[in-house]
């Protein structure tokens, strides 16, 4: 893994079922935040959200980016990776994104670019999961990343929410302040927990994997 620095991503939905599409993505980095927020062809005030958000980066800014649907996100999130992720530099990271016997945020993704015909949106980087990371910890079994943030970390965040459900009811609302919030909230979480893992953790315990489907043309 060598000086590898942890890109943590995570995804809001509107549901889990077969009609649910991606409503944010967010990556945090060493730097800042970048959040790309889909409103369903709905209005939102960028620079407001924008200000809003500004006060709770753990870096230099938040850098919000708004789109009208779901293929725009993925769009985005394609550009967004191939022009600012290093895979010299950075390795990618989400808790419970992608694990050996399933996950959540990957596998979502992939089958939304499959149903809108755009390309795996990562370049060739490694992706280790923090939910298999954390174990190495006493976290007195807790399991999900609120609870072992918590008990690993316990700092204060700006999560607005008590659980993920709240994200949807959010969307369905246009309610984006406090649904961006949820999202900045964890891509920080995870982050940290990255940089903590990062110390304490042994590198052969990261279970590196390349995110490159073999097909894949730069």
């Amino acid at each position: 893994m060598g000086q590898l620095d942890p890109i943590a991503f995570d995804i809001e939905t509107s549901g889990l079922d077969e009609q649910a599409e991606i409503t944010v993505a967010g990556l945090a980095h060493d730097l800042g935040e970048i959040i790309i927020l889909n409103t369903g062809n709905r209005d939102a005030n960028r620079k407001q959200l924008s200000r809003s958000l500004a006060p709770h980066s753990k870096g230099e800014m938040v850098e919000l980016r708004i789109v009208q649907t779901e293929p725009e996100l993925l769009q985005a999130l394609h550009e967004t990776a191939h022009t600012r992720l290093d895979d010299d530099q950075h390795y990618l990271t989400a808790y419970h994104g992608e694990t050996w016997n399933g996950g959540f945020d990957l596998p979502f993704v992939r089958t939304a670019c499959v149903d809108h015909g755009i390309d795996w949106p990562f370049p060739n980087l490694a992706y280790a999961d923090m939910l298999e990371v954390v174990d190495r910890f006493d976290t007195n079994d807790k399991s999900d990343l609120v609870s072992v943030y918590d008990e690993l970390i316990g700092r204060d965040t700006c999560d607005p929410f008590d659980d993920s459900g709240s994200a949807v009811t959010a969307f369905e609302n246009g309610n984006w302040e406090p649904l961006l919030y949820h999202n900045l909230a964890d891509i920080q979480r995870t982050r940290e927990l990255a940089d903590l893992a990062g110390r304490y953790v042994p590198q052969s315990d990261f279970q590196m994997k390349n995110l490159s489907p073999p097909d894949e043309r730069d």
